[in-house]
C-alpha cells in the first residue's frame, strides 16, 4: 500500500473524504490534464466505488436529484455514524478551488447527458462539481460536520499552485446559504497565500490550521505566520501536523516528533514576541496557547474537555 493510500486509510474513521462525491461521470478528460491527476482521478474513482458497494449500489441513479439523495446524502450519513467529524475535500487536487454559485437546470441536464456514458469537457464537468460542492456543504453542516479544505502547496510534480489559493473560496464563502456550515482552511494557505486567510478568518464560518506548514517551513518563519493570525483572530486558529507515514527509516514516530515539536515551538515564539511587544500579557499567552493547541478545536467540533 502506497503513502498516501495509507495515509487515507488512517483517517477514514476521522474524515469523511467528500471529493469522491464531485465525480460521478466519466473523468477522462479531467484526468488527461497531467500525470498527477490521472492519478489522483483514479484514486477518487475508486473511492466513489467503495461508496456505492457500502450502499449496496452496482451503479449509477438516473438523475442528479436521485443521485444526491441516494448516494451523497446516505454516504455522508454514514461516515458521522461511523466517527467521521469533519468532511474533507481535496480538490485542489483536481481542479481549482473557485467554486462557484451553481445552476440547478444545467447541473441537471450534465448529469443526465452523461450518466449512461462519454466524458463531460471541463467546463461541463466544473459546473457540476460546484453544484453537488454546493449541496454537500449544506448537508455537511446539517450533520454537524466541518468542511476540511485543502489550500496551498501540495504533493506531485504538477501541482497547480495557483489553484490551491484560499482567495478563490471566497464567493463561495460568502454564500449565505452556506452560512450554516463551517468551514476550515487546512494548511492555511500555505506558501504564498498565508497571509490572505487571516482576512477570509472574519467571516463567522471560517477557521484555519497550520498543518502542513509545520514541516513546509522553518519553525521561526512559521512562527510569523501563526504570529500573523493570532494578532486577528486568535479563536480561529488551530494546531496541526500533516503528520503523514513516510519511509521505514523515517516514518511516523519521527515525522510525528518533528512536526509537533516545531508546531509548538513556533506557537511559543509568536506567543513570545506578542508579550514582549506588550500587545498580550503571559496570562493572555498562555489563554491563547490552549486555544490554539486545543479549545479551538474542542470548540469548533462539539467536544468536551478532558
Amino acid at each position: 500500500m502506497g503513502a498516501l493510500d495509507r495515509k487515507r486509510e488512517t483517517a477514514t474513521a476521522r474524515f469523511a473524504f467528500a471529493a469522491a462525491l464531485l465525480l460521478p461521470l466519466d473523468n477522462s478528460n479531467l484526468a488527461a490534464e497531467t500525470p498527477d491527476r490521472k492519478f489522483f482521478y483514479g484514486r477518487e474513482n475508486q473511492l466513489l466505488r467503495r461508496y456505492l458497494k457500502t450502499l449496496n449500489k452496482n451503479r449509477l441513479p438516473a438523475t442528479l436529484g436521485a443521485y444526491l439523495s441516494q448516494i451523497v446524502t446516505p454516504t455522508l450519513e454514514n461516515q458521522k455514524q461511523n466517527g467521521a467529524v469533519a468532511v474533507k475535500f481535496e480538490a485542489a487536487y483536481l481542479r481549482p478551488l473557485d467554486f462557484k454559485r451553481p445552476d440547478a437546470g444545467a447541473a441537471q441536464e450534465i448529469y443526465a447527458r452523461y450518466v449512461t456514458g462519454g466524458a463531460p469537457a471541463q467546463a461541463e464537468y466544473y459546473e457540476l462539481q460546484d453544484y453537488i460542492f454546493h449541496y454537500i456543504a449544506p448537508e455537511a453542516g446539517r450533520l454537524g460536520m466541518p468542511v476540511h479544505i485543502h489550500t496551498g502547496f501540495g504533493c506531485g510534480g504538477y501541482f497547480k499552485l495557483s489553484g490551491a489559493n484560499p482567495l478563490l473560496l471566497e464567493d463561495m464563502l460568502n454564500d449565505p446559504t452556506l452560512r450554516g456550515t463551517k468551514f476550515v482552511l487546512l494548511h492555511g494557505g500555505a506558501g504564498p497565500f498565508s497571509k490572505s486567510v487571516a482576512a477570509l478568518l472574519m467571516k463567522p464560518n471560517v477557521y484555519a490550521d497550520f498543518s502542513e506548514q509545520t514541516w513546509l517551513l522553518p519553525t521561526r518563519e512559521l512562527s510569523k505566520t501563526i504570529r500573523y493570525w493570532l494578532e486577528w483572530y486568535p479563536e480561529k486558529v488551530m494546531f496541526g501536523t500533516d503528520l503523514s507515514p513516510g519511509s521505514p527509516d523515517i516514518d511516523w514516530e519521527e515525522i510525528g516528533w518533528q512536526t509537533s515539536t516545531s508546531g509548538r515551538e513556533a506557537l511559543a515564539i509568536a506567543l513570545t514576541g506578542m508579550m514582549n511587544d506588550g500587545e498580550i500579557t503571559r496570562a493572555r499567552a498562555l489563554e491563547i496557547a490552549y486555544m490554539v493547541l486545543r479549545g479551538n478545536a474542542l470548540k469548533l467540533y462539539g467536544w468536551a474537555d478532558r
